[in-house]
């Protein structure tokens, strides 16, 4: 029931996917990566040729749309494009760019909507997203929207790359939260913002184990777990 689900919306590199993964595992609840989904749906485009921000481009390519969802016996979530497992290559920071653009497209949105309730609906999940508590799952049991200022997540998400042996540039990276983060907000569908019912949670100040730890206080107080 979307009633004990647990939404945590907010920014590019505020740290969802790390706290969302952690919280889940701490809940039993399963963990579903919505930014995965839309960076699988992103790496389609950027290899069909299409541009991300086109929806005449973009469009065609849902029709026939080979995309799958999994978890092993380690509980990680892992994206299957046509049956090929693009769990790493979706993390590429030219993927984090395009999914945004991608995600904008209301075709794209309509398109991935079903799919994710039908998680929701099945599992006690924990989900995080841009719009998952405003548009996705509104009756969710919990909504939490994370933030830290824009310097902090781009720290985070350079440190990120970097220990995935990838190229990291602190000011590109800086440079492109920004300008993602003016992308998400005044996109036309489904746009960025704080669900009216949801907890602010700032983690600028606070390192990974005060930040989980603030996410369970909220939610335990919630569910009255």
């Amino acid at each position: 029931m979307q009633e004990r689900s647990i939404a945590i919306d907010g920014p590019a590199g505020a740290g969802k996917s790390t706290l969302a993964r952690a919280l889940a595992r701490e809940l039993g609840y399963l963990y579903v990566d919505t930014g995965a989904i839309y960076r699988t749906v992103a790496l389609r485009a950027r290899e069909a040729g299409a541009d991300p921000s086109v929806p005449e481009q973009v469009a065609p390519l849902l029709e026939d749309l080979d995309l799958r969802m999994d978890y092993g016996g380690d509980g990680v979530q892992r994206m299957y494009l046509s049956g090929r497992d693009v769990t790493e290559a979706i993390r590429e920071n030219e993927i984090s760019a395009l999914a945004s653009q991608v995600a904008a497209l209301p075709a794209v949105r309509e398109f991935l909507l079903e799919f994710q309730r039908k998680q929701a609906r099945e599992h006690d999940v924990v989900m995080d997203g841009r719009d998952i508590g405003t548009v996705v799952l509104p009756q969710a049991g919990v909504k939490i929207f994370l933030t830290a200022a824009p310097e902090a997540r781009a720290r985070r998400r350079t440190a990120e790359l970097l220990q995935r042996g990838q190229d990291a540039d602190f000011d590109e990276i800086l440079r492109e939260i920004r300008q993602r983060d003016e992308q998400d907000e005044n996109r036309p569908v489904a746009p960025l913002r704080q669900a009216e019912d949801a907890a602010l949670l700032d983690t600028t100040n606070l390192d990974l184990k005060g930040s989980l730890e603030a996410l369970l206080t909220l939610v335990r107080e919630r569910l009255s777990l």
